[in-house]
């Protein structure tokens, strides 16, 4: 469980900066959200999920939800869909978590 020392109404998004996620290319998908600042929404460089071998990981909170298997170029549709308008990407959810 990740918790924030934020207030409690900002988000954050976690890229799992680990081992495994980090061959899957988890650095890039780190940059691709760090282009794309979102007000009041951190971008953290996560450690371990335990989910390896199905990243890049990345987690929103407080909302919970799980991406899994992105790419750079899938962040702006994270970012513009959910961070922004609210409304979680379904085609790139987690399945094991949702």
């Amino acid at each position: 469980h990740f918790s924030s020392s934020a207030e409690n109404n900002s988000r954050s998004v976690w890229i799992c900066q680990s081992r495994t996620c980090s061959r899957q290319g988890a650095a890039r998908v780190l940059q691709a959200f760090r282009a794309n600042p979102v007000p009041d929404v951190m971008v953290i460089a996560s450690p371990c999920m335990g989910q390896c071998g199905n990243g890049p990981m990345v987690r929103v909170l407080p909302d919970d939800v799980w991406y899994w298997r992105v790419c750079p170029e899938e962040v702006p549709a994270i970012v513009k869909r959910h961070l922004q308008g609210g409304e979680p990407v379904k085609a790139m959810l987690y399945p094991i978590v949702h």
